[in-house]
């Protein structure tokens, strides 16, 4: 009876082991099952913080479009030209983190005034090979940010991914496109058209390398002022899941540009603009000399006018003796007032013979519409234009983005060899000193000294571009050209663009003093040359040397003014450049012109040097303007 009791004991300890050990699986399966859905919800909650500005992305891929499109930042495409394993990348990440936390370029090394301005600088790396000398350097194994997620989450790439031999086990990305969708009318009206406000509500609308917006998550292609907005972003389309999002989205920001563009074009309905640049006599006399004095070009010429307006350029190439005027105007107000004009001078071509006035000419047509929209309107070939002309210029020429619609109509509808009027263009700069600024005004407020409010006039003006007349008398530096362009040949992506310029002091005024230079003016000019124009050329300038227009000149002021010299000046010491004792006998300009995130503005960036007459230079922070 023992030995069973025994048994039954050994039996009954054996049972109870069994059962727990049951428990204490049961409890890991549950508590692995756990971690499992904790890390669920822990890679859904990752967010991975952009390497340039605040925004987050809970997908390492959306971040990587995000960096290509708004910061010019290939990740994938640097990694791919510099060969970096994973260990390569992980220190590009730590590099350019600690470059913009000293609000440096990543790429030119140039060093901003602020994070503002770095934004606003970023450019596509033109040699990434000094980079990579940089990322020699170990000390960018250690993570500039804590708990940085994306070190340890970024993609290998389908071509490293064989080649990446190392133990650390990547993250799967998780897509997070289709969760985005705007489908209401409120909503996109409510929409603004900025790639910050986009960018916050993760509906990624960015700046393009071209400056143009383009849709990172949208397959649709949206054409607007000669340019694809959308072409850019065809890298996250792969995931068919999206669609719905990116029509969505591609949707809301077509109805905000519509929006812009309705606003833009209503405001030319008001006839005080156009009596304004109707009266701008270098304006109106530029072009009606140059469609006038010129009758072997235009008898018998079919003319396209792009943005007519009032139609004075058209009425201008009728009376020369064009067989044929289209007249594109997308202000509907404009528009009818355009057609009336031409049916009230008997230039009005009607549209059946019965219609109109029985001595109209009928040349005139007058059609409202964008000129990207032209062939929706009426019937027309393309290449059957002789003569293109437009007055497209806006403030520092570019401004108002319609060169690209010039530049649309010219490749589709202008014929090989015809005429586009006018037919060059160009971008002067030069320094202008305390006489350009508002500082006499303030230093002699009948006979009180208030140049404490000048000063801080003058700080404030080198935060924003100002459209003001300069006069050629307040110019302390020569004028040298910063851009030119040929609008019979250039492309559309060469309306942004980066260019340098030298400016030196102008000896016939200084005398071999000093004289501070506090800024810069910019004007332009076009050109109607013999090319097109055999009989009469002619130019239109809004220089300071000339009568100034309705354009003015654009100012950009520097934040502290640079004392500038002959080079036969002495200097003191080694004092630093640009002061008194030791003026800049050269200043060294590289300007960057682009089209703003806004539509129709542009972004201009500024970088200055100034060169010693020892040959010494000193670099000023970059300075950004947008000219909205």
């Amino acid at each position: 009876m023992s030995k069973n009791l025994m048994e039954t004991e050994e039996t009954n300890r054996l049972t109870r082991e069994e059962e727990e050990e049951d428990d204490e699986d049961s409890r890991e399966a549950w508590t692995e099952e756990e971690n499992e859905e904790d890390g669920d919800e822990n890679d859904e909650d990752l967010e991975f913080l952009c390497l340039f500005c605040d925004f987050k992305y809970s997908s390492c891929d959306a971040l990587f479009d995000h960096f290509r499109l708004t910061h010019f930042f290939d990740f994938n495409g640097i990694r791919k030209d510099l060969g970096l394993d994973f260990y390569g990348s992980f220190k590009l990440i730590n590099y350019v983190r600690s470059q913009v936390a000293d609000n440096r370029c990543w790429s030119c090394g140039v060093c901003c005034q602020s994070k503002q301005d770095l934004q606003s600088h970023l450019h596509p790396s033109v040699n990434t090979k000094d980079v990579k000398l940089l990322l020699d350097d170990d000390k960018y194994l250690n993570p500039f940010m804590r708990e940085d997620s994306l070190l340890y989450s970024f993609d290998g790439g389908e071509e490293d991914e064989d080649e990446c031999n190392t133990s650390f086990e990547k993250e799967e990305i998780v897509k997070d496109f289709g969760s985005v969708c705007i489908d209401d009318d409120d909503t996109a009206e409510e929409t603004e058209l900025n790639a910050k406000t986009y960018n916050k509500d993760k509906k990624t609308v960015m700046a393009c390398p071209n400056g143009h917006l383009s849709l990172a998550s949208s397959s649709k292609i949206i054409t607007e002022n000669g340019m694809d907005y959308g072409e850019n972003a065809r890298s996250v389309e792969s995931d068919p899941k999206d669609k719905q999002s990116r029509v969505c989205i591609a949707d809301v920001v077509e109805k905000d540009i519509k929006k812009i563009n309705d606003s833009y074009f209503g405001s030319y309905s008001s006839f005080g603009i156009h009596r304004d640049m109707i009266s701008d006599k270098i304006r109106t006399d530029a072009y009606r000399q140059a469609l006038l004095k010129n009758h072997s070009l235009l008898n018998g010429a079919v003319v396209m006018d792009v943005g007519c307006g009032t139609g004075i350029l058209s009425l201008f190439a009728a009376q020369a003796g064009a067989s044929r005027v289209i007249s594109i105007e997308a202000s509907e107000k404009m528009a009818t007032v355009a057609t009336q004009i031409a049916k009230d001078n008997g230039l009005w071509r009607s549209k059946t013979d019965s219609e109109g006035n029985k001595s109209c000419t009928g040349v005139i047509e007058v059609v409202n519409c964008m000129v990207e929209d032209l062939d929706k309107s009426i019937q027309i070939q393309p290449h059957s234009v002789d003569i293109l002309v437009s007055e497209w210029m806006g403030y520092c020429l570019l401004y108002e983005s319609m060169l690209s619609s010039v530049l649309f109509a010219r490749d589709r509808w202008l014929k090989p060899g015809g005429a586009i009027l006018p037919d060059t263009a160009t971008i002067f700069v030069a320094g202008f000193g305390k006489g350009g600024t508002s500082l006499p005004f303030w230093e002699n407020v009948y006979g009180f000294n208030m140049s404490y409010i000048g000063k801080e006039v003058v700080e404030d003006a080198a935060k924003f571009p100002i459209v003001d007349i300069i006069n050629h008398h307040d110019l302390v530096t020569n004028a040298a050209v910063l851009q030119s362009f040929d609008l019979a040949t250039m492309k559309p992506d060469e309306v942004d663009f980066t260019a340098t310029a030298e400016l030196e002091a102008k000896n016939d005024t200084l005398d071999h003093k000093a004289t501070a230079c506090f800024g810069l003016v910019l004007w332009f000019e076009t050109g109607f040359t013999s090319r097109f124009c055999k009989e009469m050329p002619t130019v239109l300038s809004t220089s300071p040397y000339t009568p100034k227009t309705h354009w003015s000149q654009t100012i950009l002021t520097f934040r502290e003014p640079i004392s500038v010299a002959s080079s036969k000046f002495t200097a003191e010491g080694s004092a630093a450049v640009g002061t008194d004792a030791c003026p800049a006998s050269k200043i060294l300009l590289r300007i960057s012109i682009a089209h703003a995130t806004q539509h129709r503005c542009i972004d201009i960036s500024l970088e200055t040097a100034g060169v010693g007459s020892d040959g010494r230079k000193r670099s000023w922070p970059a300075q950004m303007f947008n000219l909205t």
